[in-house]
């Protein structure tokens, strides 16, 4: 796993430390994974804060799933008053899921006309391949090259990020990131369409044909890709030339963070036949779903039910709509633009004195910034991103990693964060590269 921490230099921690994560391994077994090389240990939180068992401040400039802030009160208030009267499933009549998918739908401006919810982006992911292959007939599903769209055992199945032990489907296919920083914008969306269409080709020749085209918007797995966007309309055409349905999986995308849009695709310019959802939508309370084209759920509606025991619950749709009040009340989207800006025009600055910093790209308030060893033959510098990353974590000041090569510093904070915050960003991180 990128950023993760190895289990070979326990002994350089504190008791502690050491302590609680030996309970942790005998507790919770090998699969999970932690963050840097000394681990961070949160005991509470605020905006875009988190505190140590000590009390010790760290700035999170990583947490998207907390899109308007840790704890904010709205939600915190909502989510308690909806706990302390109702929790229940949605085959009883409320007006609470109503309103919100309501409310909702509209932020898509006609795009799709039906909601549906579940507790995670790996079920809404795993939702909408369900329906796309019910309503098409077909098997595909076509990937880029380091994708992450969940961890059920179809999603896993398309989400090659989770490692080259995490088996592919039969029936999907991978087609290369859109590297804007290592092929030239103009060529890249023909050089794109020219990929999917090649494997879109590669499926009919196995007689399964393609059912789904499936990408986030940002590309976020891939290394943080926000430009050009001018590509996935033309990939939409081409997968429903031949049968299959445009997905957007906008679980880290979306919701403003752009900056530009609510929805990622909206750059884009795409109208997508499901739209996924997920992570920020209840800003830490677990809520996810689909928005669908009414044509591409209707076979699926009419032959098979959906339910979901805990999708759309009274206290998850409290969340909800709490969340998605702030964002709009709070202009949150208008920040992501402000402050992305501000802290993508810092790191340029920083890559004027540093060679190091190959390309810094994103949108809104989500950036990734490349390290390369040599910039004239963009190298990807995988150690050195570790060592920012760690640097940050030793100055608290919380970052991650991504892409194929983990040579991509990964900045998504909250949609709270300011000027003030993006400026002790660029202060610490410009501290860390000089002695690092």
């Amino acid at each position: 796993m990128v950023n993760a921490f190895d289990p070979s230099t326990l002994a350089s921690l504190g008791e502690t430390e050491r302590g609680l994560i030996d309970r942790r391994n005998r507790l919770l077994g090998p699969a999970y994974r932690l963050f840097y090389k000394n681990p961070v240990e949160v005991s509470n939180a605020k905006g875009v804060h988190l505190y140590d068992r000590a009390g010790n401040e760290y700035l999170d400039a990583y947490n998207n799933v907390v899109s308007v802030g840790h704890c904010h009160p709205r939600v915190v208030e909502a989510v308690s008053r909806q706990l302390a009267t109702l929790c229940t499933h949605t085959r009883y009549l409320q007006e609470g899921i109503l309103n919100y998918a309501e409310d909702l739908l509209g932020t898509f401006k006609g795009d799709v006309g039906h909601a549906m919810f579940t507790c995670t982006g790996s079920e809404a992911n795993d939702l909408a391949m369900r329906i796309a292959k019910h309503h098409t007939g077909n098997k595909g599903i076509i990937i880029t090259s380091e994708a992450y769209h969940g961890n059920s055992e179809l999603t896993a199945g398309f989400s090659p990020s989770l490692g080259r032990n995490s088996p592919l489907g039969q029936w999907v296919r991978q087609v290369p990131a859109p590297d804007s920083y290592r092929v030239d914008k103009a060529a890249l969306a023909r050089a794109f369409v020219e990929n999917v269409q090649a494997e879109i080709d590669d499926l009919e020749r196995h007689g399964e044909g393609v059912a789904a085209f499936i990408a986030d918007s940002l590309f976020s797995s891939d290394g943080i890709f926000a430009d050009p966007t001018d590509f996935l309309a033309p990939v939409a055409e081409a997968v429903r030339k031949a049968g299959g349905i445009f997905v957007a999986d906008e679980v880290q995308s979306g919701f403003g963070r752009s900056g530009d849009r609510f929805w990622g695709y909206q750059r884009h310019g795409v109208v997508p036949d499901i739209v996924t959802m997920g992570k920020p939508m209840g800003n830490g309370f677990p809520v996810a779903g689909i928005a669908v084209a009414p044509a591409v759920i209707a076979k699926f509606g009419h032959d098979t039910r959906y339910f979901n025991t805990f999708g759309g619950n009274t206290v998850a749709m409290a969340a909800a709509q709490a969340t998605l009040d702030v964002i709009r009340d709070e202009g949150l989207q208008e920040n992501a633009k402000r402050v992305g800006k501000v802290i993508r025009d810092g790191f340029s600055e920083l890559a004027k004195r540093h060679e190091r910093i190959g390309d810094v790209r994103g949108a809104g308030l989500y950036i990734g910034v490349e390290m390369v060893s040599d910039r004239k033959s963009k190298t990807p510098d995988a150690v050195l991103a570790s060592a920012i990353v760690n640097g940050l974590r030793e100055r608290r000041v919380l970052i991650s990693a991504t892409g194929f090569h983990a040579n991509v510093l990964k900045i998504r904070p909250p949609l709270v964060f300011s000027e003030s915050h993006a400026a002790r960003l660029l202060e610490e991180t410009k501290a860390v590269l000089a002695k690092t």
